[in-house]
């Protein structure tokens, strides 16, 4: 049986030992757990709450409603589903390797502003709460993905560097 998680040829390009410590570090736990629970905590409000208050708006406030839950649920879809590779990478259920490629990644490119959809200032506060922090994670998410196979190895920090070549020299 081979190790799924050592480097493969498709891993040039990123520092493929600092992407495995980050899928197995404390920070990804945390980063794991708070997202799966914005999840949660989105698809609770969409299914209840949210309904009954969609029905209660203008029709431009309905449109921007619809417009900017189906944004929420891809933003936060596509945040959970990078974050299950994660894991699934450091339980060793897929290659990073096979993490590290297109189909896995996040759309890496600089945040935009989102347009605003006519009545969006009619949006229920607890929609915008989950907007803002849906915006949120799915921002540091793209950071991490960007910082992990993205040319890591080119622009990886200096200490680690030499921390990476101490421990390898001395088998630690």
């Amino acid at each position: 049986m081979t190790d799924k998680t050592q480097a493969s040829p498709n891993t040039r390009g990123y520092d493929a030992k600092r992407a495995m410590d980050f899928a197995r570090s404390e920070v990804f736990e945390r980063t794991f757990k708070e997202g799966m629970a914005l999840v949660e905590e989105a698809a609770a409000y969409l299914d209840g709450p949210g309904r009954a208050a969609s029905k209660r708006l203008s029709r431009a406030a309905a449109l921007a409603y619809a417009g900017e839950s189906m944004r929420l649920t891809t933003r936060l879809m596509q945040v959970a589903s990078w974050l299950l590779v994660q894991r699934a990478v450091r339980d060793g259920e897929i290659p990073l390797g096979e993490a590290a490629g297109e189909k896995y990644r996040l759309i890496s490119r600089e945040p935009q502003a989102a347009p605003n959809f006519a009545g969006a200032e009619e949006l229920p506060e607890a929609l915008k709460v989950l907007i803002i922090k849906g915006a949120a994670i799915y921002e540091r998410v793209r950071r991490l993905d960007e910082t992990m196979y993205e040319g890591g190895g080119e622009t990886a920090n200096p200490v680690s560097n030499q921390l990476a070549r101490l421990n390898e020299a001395f088998g630690r």
